[in-house]
């Protein structure tokens, strides 16, 4: 598991392969990462935005943006946490993720991009 913290949000990340769902000979990888959400701040925030870096080891890079995550734009009060699973297909037997959220506190309006901390998603017989 990795983690940041960036003015008081902190994010974990935790990846695991689906081999069920993968076709190695199809040169198809899935994997699904687990993110937790942790308010440490003093504010009530909202996450309004996600953006992600893909990259996959055969070379391609992806990137996605959009509105909250899995369709959802919580709100988390201080101490509160939030978590979610969501996935990703690669072309190749690992690649990485990084990317950020963009998190707006309730109270002022101010907005802050929030650092998702890079992680890799990897199949198991790679790392022997």
């Amino acid at each position: 598991m990795v983690s940041s913290v960036t003015e008081g949000v902190k994010v974990s990340v935790k990846t695991e392969y689906q081999s069920d769902y993968s076709s190695p000979l199809q040169a198809h990888y899935v994997f699904t990462y687990r993110i937790t959400i942790e308010n440490a701040s003093d504010y009530t925030i909202q996450l309004l935005r996600r953006h992600w870096t893909i990259f996959d080891s055969n070379g391609t890079v992806r990137e996605v943006e959009g509105a909250g995550v899995v369709g959802l734009q919580p709100v988390l009060e201080p101490g509160e946490v939030h978590e979610y699973v969501s996935g990703c297909n690669l072309r190749s037997s690992m690649g990485k993720m990084a990317g950020t959220y963009l998190v707006e506190r309730i109270i002022d309006g101010k907005q802050v991009r929030v650092t998702i901390p890079e992680f890799t998603m990897v199949v198991p017989y790679r790392l022997n």
